[in-house]
């Protein structure tokens, strides 16, 4: 079980100063041996999902993030909760994702994070993008659900760092767990 990995993370968050960027920034530094995790273009980098734009042409940022995500061995998403839900930037990025032929996240392994300041973590925009991620036929990663509460506690954000060690060890396991369902489904 030696094959390498790699994973793309899909950053649900514009804002330069958010806790789950500074999540997606970690990610690649506490990656076990034999796993590279690169990020994705920016989900802001698309236009609001218009068929008729769709029909025109598919933007260019659509079709590079879907090839990097066909090329990769699983997706892990990292978002806040909006109101309850996942950020409307990155539902719009994922309806242009839908509409890429091949389907790139179809029976792709991914990962759910989730960071907020609230005491549960994200727990009702996993809720909502798990049932967004049914359509698109991927292969969630059901444990170990990383939700990340009360971030505030678990961050140096003068130094845009994680520094909860409890925390960088539980997202290890996760990304662990995500290469075993990988190299399952290879």
């Amino acid at each position: 079980m030696s094959q390498k990995l790699h994973f793309v993370v899909l950053l649900g968050s514009l804002r330069q100063a958010s806790l789950n960027r500074m999540v997606a920034e970690t990610l690649p530094r506490i990656a076990p041996e034999g796993i590279h995790i690169s990020p994705l273009g920016c989900v802001g980098a698309f236009p609001l999902y218009d068929q008729d734009l769709q029909d025109r042409e598919m933007p260019a940022p659509v079709l590079e993030m879907a090839d990097q995500i066909r090329s990769a061995d699983g997706v892990i998403i990292v978002t806040p909760e909006y109101n309850y839900s996942v950020p409307g930037v990155l539902k719009n990025a994922l309806d242009w994702l839908s509409r890429v032929a091949p389907q790139p996240l179809a029976r792709k392994p991914l990962a759910i994070q989730t960071v907020s300041p609230g005491m549960i973590g994200g727990a009702r925009a996993q809720y909502h993008l798990r049932q967004i991620l049914v359509f698109l036929d991927a292969y969630v990663l059901n444990r170990p659900e990383v939700m990340i509460g009360q971030a505030a506690t678990k961050f140096d954000t003068e130094r845009r760092e994680l520094t909860d060690p409890g925390t960088r060890d539980f997202l290890v396991r996760q990304i662990n767990a995500l290469a075993e369902l990988a190299r399952a489904m290879a």
